[in-house]
């Protein structure tokens, strides 16, 4: 039985305050400027990083999932000017420079994640060459891999990466070098002083203790999600172990977190006192979900796959890694967001060249219904996405169930006039 003082939430009104943290419920009111970007990443505390584009690169499709048409140039000027840094987190990420600190002392805490793994190894056995190549960074400037000469053969994935690409990586990892900006995505690696030292001149103090580090990355989650159980919080920048709800006691007695009752939920919920204001429209029933568009299989909605079950119903697993025979949904399927829902997904790809926006399969979840209503807002969403890819001719392919992709055509047929 719920405390008389614990506000209950239905799950759809928990789903709602999750998409106004993640600036997901309705689309933007006006046309996205270039600040919008940072406002963006500062609301979601992270933005992950990943190079597949058979649609836009991860970070951007997100990014446009929340501010519509924005120019992708924006970002990499965020991180140029030093409003953003490069960190691994979650994964590789962008994240605010507000949180510079919290995420430079969280480094010697991630010992447990293959990245840190990894670059220390190639640091232990590599420590020679990579003190002479920081050492010719030191004098000479920022580089890039593809300054170095390849010696042994052509490279066809990470695991074929020249040496001085190991030993770039291994120094970000470690925070020896930091990203100065991206050229045509590559990173260009400089020391700390001449990237973060630019705008933040304490940049080098002592770092924050463990437990301060573990007290803001879990108010930081909290926030960012709008609402979470304990054992998803560690998941948001894979802090290592999960929590449990003793662990949050603290938390909720210094008022940064509210504890709630979710109807349906096996734990409780945590909201952040930053959204006192969106728990109390969710609990009146004042939240609206409008918004209808793509996601990419690396939003923060669907990054944990048990919350992603729990929150929406919605069974998402990341396929672009799995061999082809064992996809089930196909290679870069994209969540489909609807009115507060996740209804569907779709394997898209964007053929630049050729100005076509190729839907190779589509699928509605069970329980979905094809409707007017629904043919109407997914119409649109293809439209808009497509035309943000510059590839405003839209293919569909197969579909399930089977009279969609009809139907769909049909009705993107008739839109276009």
């Amino acid at each position: 039985m719920a405390h008389p003082d614990v506000p209950i939430l239905d799950a759809q009104q928990a789903r709602l305050l999750h998409l106004s943290a993640q600036c997901l419920l309705a689309a933007p009111r006006r046309r996205a400027v270039a600040a919008d970007v940072v406002a963006a990443i500062e609301r979601m505390a992270l933005l992950q990083i990943d190079t597949i584009h058979v649609v836009a690169r991860s970070p951007y499709l997100v990014l446009y999932s929340r501010l519509g048409d924005y120019r992708p140039e924006w970002l990499d000027a965020a991180l140029a000017d030093g409003a953003i840094f490069e960190c691994w987190s979650h994964e590789a990420c962008f994240a605010p420079v507000s949180d510079y600190a919290l995420h430079r002392a969280a480094r010697a805490l991630r010992g447990h994640h293959w990245s840190m793994k990894h670059a220390l190894r190639i640091a232990r056995d590599h420590a020679e060459p990579m003190r002479r190549l920081l050492d010719q960074v030191r004098a000479t400037g920022a580089v890039k891999a593809a300054d170095f000469e390849r010696t042994s053969g052509r490279a066809s994935a990470w695991w074929g990466w020249k040496d001085e690409k190991r030993w770039l990586e291994a120094a970000f990892a470690l925070g020896d070098l930091m990203i100065a900006r991206r050229e045509n995505f590559h990173r260009v690696y400089d020391l700390p002083e001449r990237v973060i030292g630019r705008v933040l001149p304490d940049w080098n103090d002592a770092p924050l203790p463990a437990v301060e580090v573990e007290r803001r990355q879990i108010e930081t989650a909290v926030r960012a999600l709008g609402i979470a159980q304990a054992g998803w919080i560690a998941d948001y920048f894979r802090s290592g172990r999960r929590h449990r709800d003793a662990d949050l006691d603290a938390a909720v007695e210094r008022g940064a977190l509210s504890r709630v009752e979710v109807r349906g939920w096996d734990a409780p919920g945590y909201v952040h006192r930053d959204r006192a204001d969106e728990l109390a429209k969710a609990l009146a029933g004042a939240l609206r979900a409008s918004h209808t568009t793509l996601l990419s299989p690396f939003d923060p909605v669907v990054w944990d796959r048990a919350r992603a079950q729990a929150m929406f119903g919605f069974d998402y697993r990341l396929e672009c890694y799995v061999p082809a025979e064992r996809r089930r949904h196909g290679y870069f399927v994209l969540p489909i967001l609807r009115r507060g829902r996740l209804c569907g997904r779709l394997d898209a790809k964007a053929h630049r060249g050729e100005e076509t926006f190729e839907v190779k399969t589509i699928h509605l979840e069970p329980g979905v219904t094809v409707s007017d209503a629904l043919l109407a807002d997914l119409s649109a969403a293809l439209r808009r996405c497509a035309a943000w890819h510059r590839t405003p001719r839209v293919v569909i392919g197969r579909s399930e169930p089977r009279e969609l992709a009809r139907l769909l055509r049909s009705r993107l047929k008739d839109d276009a006039r």
